[in-house]
């Protein structure tokens, strides 16, 4: 469901750089930033506007994530002939979330980035710097070791998976028991009590 986290990552590092950059002028009381200074930073966010529309879609996504890996342990005390047509349909209700949802958040998070992220640009690096940035995310090679992200992170992915499968497999089952077990302790403790009670009445 989720789709690769590359943009945020480049994005990531592009204020981490800039930070370190100027480490030395952090403390240098702010200017006022010349038209040239501000033209560069938005050429910057523009470049980055693929990374903040997905980091507004992970945050977006980050709840109906957690919904669903809620509901898997829950659909396990489900009954079989009932379990997959339930399943998907709370993935569509989440896909569905997701569609309607990200639109608004991408939209929000491009018109509030020149106000959020454009002064510490501004402030943090100077016009040599933000032309140095520029240079780097636009250089042929950049582009074409971004291409090669999706690649490389299937290619890890996958031997991942398969290294640590015997490992981690015996692990989730153990997790999804002991919180299916916690279920079970909470569904069965009102019809305990209530038979308690009525055993003690005279």
């Amino acid at each position: 469901m989720l789709r690769s986290n590359r943009p945020a990552l480049a994005l990531a590092t592009l204020l981490t750089a800039g930070a370190a950059l100027a480490q030395g002028a952090a403390s240098a009381p702010a200017a006022a930033a010349s038209p040239a200074k501000k033209a560069l930073v938005a050429k910057l966010l523009k470049l980055q506007q693929p990374g903040i529309e997905s980091m507004a879609r992970q945050l977006v996504e980050q709840p109906a994530l957690q919904l669903l890996q809620r509901a898997d342990v829950v659909l396990q005390r489900v009954p079989q002939d009932r379990r997959e047509q339930l399943a998907k349909d709370i993935q569509a209700d989440a896909r569905r979330y997701i569609d309607e949802t990200t639109p608004i958040a991408r939209e929000r998070a491009i018109a509030i980035a020149p106000q959020t992220i454009g002064p510490i640009l501004e402030s943090r690096l100077s016009e040599d710097e933000l032309k140095q940035v520029i240079a780097v995310l636009e250089s042929p090679a950049n582009r074409k070791f971004q291409s090669l992200f999706g690649e490389m992170q299937r290619a890890l992915g996958e031997r991942l998976v398969a290294d640590t499968r015997s490992s981690v497999e015996p692990k989730v089952r153990q997790l999804e028991q002991s919180v299916a077990g916690r279920f079970d302790a909470l569904a069965a403790a009102p019809a305990g009590a209530a038979s308690a009670a009525s055993a003690a009445k005279p």
